[in-house]
């Protein structure tokens, strides 16, 4: 995504210079480095995003992400959707229209992993609809009576996290050439299913968001946690619903 103002200012490292680990520009450094030990982000792949007052910080688009440093952050102002501050030389992620799409349902952060459990579990999925004769862009990823289901809230503005006995929705969407052509099936996923804090990419990864930083990184652990489980249990020719 282009800036919206080729003037914004790649001069204003104030907005990325603090010693406190939890200012958004190292927050992110941080979070990168953990997830690229995950293998939720090689090869560059991934993305993550904090919503801090007024203000976006983005992770760049070709920086490694084990080596991700503050200085690589770009800032949004988020009422204009113009940047504040631009790295020379960098590329702003192609995942920002797809963030800002959670961040305009109330987020206060969104993380893009390419873990290989998402992608397996799309696969599974897909597979299940055809030998079922069902269509496959209506397939969500379902699964219940999982006790980490505990670590994903019912939904925006209900209270309390979802259940042992409930069941774990999580949409599905089409994966596309560029990143970017992604954000209209991804708003359209989020309309179908108002609770969902995730969707899946086929063939592609997950984007995952919660209100804030703390939440949306332990849901992206939950998840990553039951789509590994469900593509085990897969093996065990175990169900994923009773």
């Amino acid at each position: 995504m282009e800036a919206q103002g080729s003037g914004a200012d790649s001069t204003m490292d104030h907005l990325i210079t603090s010693s406190n680990p939890e200012h958004p520009a190292n927050h992110i450094c941080t979070l990168c480095r953990n997830f690229y030990m995950l293998g939720w982000v090689t090869g560059t792949g991934g993305g993550v995003s904090i919503r801090d007052g007024t203000h976006i910080f983005i992770a760049p688009s070709g920086v490694q992400k084990e080596l991700m440093q503050p200085c690589n952050m770009f800032v949004m102002e988020y009422a204009t959707k113009t940047y504040l501050r631009k790295p020379p030389v960098l590329k702003p992620s192609a995942c920002t229209p797809l963030f800002l799409a959670a961040f305009d349902r109330g987020a206060g952060s969104c993380i893009h992993t390419h873990s290989q459990w998402a992608v397996l579990v799309t696969l599974l999925v897909e597979k299940d609809a055809v030998t079922q004769g069902k269509a496959v862009l209506d397939a969500c990823f379902e699964i219940e009576q999982i006790e980490q289901i505990k670590g994903i809230p019912k939904g925006r503005g209900k209270d309390g996290m979802l259940g042992y006995y409930d069941r774990l929705t999580v949409p599905i969407i089409e994966n596309t050439a560029h990143e970017e052509d992604l954000t209209q099936s991804l708003e359209a996923a989020m309309e179908r299913y108002p609770d969902t804090y995730a969707v899946l990419v086929r063939r592609h990864g997950v984007y995952v968001w919660g209100d804030n930083v703390q939440k949306a990184k332990t849901q992206a652990e939950s998840l990553d946690y039951i789509f590994r489980l469900a593509v085990e249990m897969r093996r065990l020719d175990l169900a994923w619903v009773q």
